[in-house]
């Protein structure tokens, strides 16, 4: 694959990444538009901005599926994988996580949208209703009224 195309990604904010074809057809999105040869090499990320492309760039990178003979060093490799994906994660500010689930599911990369959703998802395990709605800066727009109503009629929910 020495010879594999090199496809420049620009981001919302005018940034530009010189990513190999591998990387960049981890996308689904790309990877159609590559198939369907409805690009050249300069292809528009209009809903990423540079920062978060450059996080999804990283996380391509280190998931290129590079074929291996050697069936053994498979399952130490998913175990590498995954450590690093830990690391990749570790200490991600709420704004960056939500910014890159929009980015993972925008391009359609889907081992990256459920590892920040289950990211997202073990951030507010837990969690009460309420300090779920801060988390997610959702507005409480049942009026007390309906709240007991709907304790009343979910307990189980609220145990």
């Amino acid at each position: 694959m020495s010879t594999s195309k090199i496809f420049t990604l620009k981001s919302s904010d005018g940034e530009i990444f010189e990513v190999p074809e591998p990387v960049a057809v981890q996308s689904q999105m790309i990877y159609y538009m590559v198939e369907d040869g409805c690009v050249g090499t300069e292809i528009s990320i209009t809903n990423v901005t540079g920062v978060i492309l450059a996080k999804v760039i990283e996380y391509c990178k280190k998931h290129v599926i590079i074929p291996d003979g050697d069936g053994d060093s498979s399952s130490s490799m998913v175990e590498e994988l995954r450590n690093w994906d830990a690391e990749f994660m570790k200490n991600m500010d709420k704004p960056t996580l939500f910014d890159l689930i929009n980015a993972a599911n925008y391009l359609n990369i889907k081992n990256l949208f459920n590892l920040t959703c289950q990211t997202a998802a073990d951030m507010i395990t837990g969690k009460t209703v309420d300090e779920i709605r801060t988390f997610l800066n959702i507005e409480n727009d049942f009026t007390p009224e309906e709240e007991a109503e709907m304790h009343a009629e979910n307990q189980w929910a609220f145990e």
